[in-house]
């Protein structure tokens, strides 16, 4: 890991987003709350918030973070849903890793919800796609 101890401890809030491209009709189950498994966007939200929690346990040389704050919005699009992570903390180093990781999972969460709705004739997933993850911005203060 990179030394931060010398790093001044100031508010650090990073924010990132990605969407997963689904079916019109895994879509409306998941808006009309009818999934096998459950409420996908409160399960992706609490899986999200997990990750973002235990990011320098998988992410090797991330630092532990001392985490003031973890939000999540989810947005039902056209043909996809969006998951936007905010993260602060009052620390030496950002959270944008820690933003991104939360998307990661709360995207993969969506997908493991809804998979089997997801399938066409063949046992393939043709219109499935993890897609535009990426940092929205960092800011420190």
């Amino acid at each position: 890991m990179i030394d931060i101890s010398s790093k001044e401890i100031i508010k650090r809030e990073a924010s990132a987003s990605g969407r997963i491209r689904l079916k019109s009709e895994t879509l409306n189950a998941i808006i009309e709350n009818n999934v096998k498994k459950g409420d996908v966007i409160e399960t992706a939200r609490i899986a999200g918030t997990m990750a973002v929690k235990n990011t320098a346990g998988v992410v090797p040389y991330c630092h532990n973070v001392p985490l003031s704050s973890i939000d999540f919005d989810f947005k039902v699009l056209n043909d996809c849903i969006e998951s936007i992570c905010t993260v602060k903390a009052i620390y030496r180093t950002g959270v944008e890793m820690e933003a991104i990781h939360g998307v990661m999972v709360s995207l993969l969460t969506i997908w493991d919800m809804v998979k089997y709705m997801e399938k066409d004739d063949n046992g393939q997933y043709p219109e499935t796609l993890i897609s535009d993850v990426k940092v929205l911005y960092k800011v420190k203060s």
